[in-house]
């Protein structure tokens, strides 16, 4: 059970950086198009990891 969590949150976490670093990637007006702005990113990426 307690591993389960463990493997769970790192999951989230990995999910979370492959988030943020693929939308860093893009341009500002790739991230428009998409309706995001650079700020929030992070906000974005929380979100998709969960």
């Amino acid at each position: 059970m307690f591993t389960s969590v463990i493997l769970s949150k790192i999951r989230e976490y990995l999910r979370y950086r492959e988030t943020v670093r693929e939308l860093s990637r893009l341009s500002d007006r790739e991230l428009e198009d998409i309706g995001i702005a650079r700020y929030q990113i992070e906000g974005v990426a929380r979100g998709a990891a969960v």
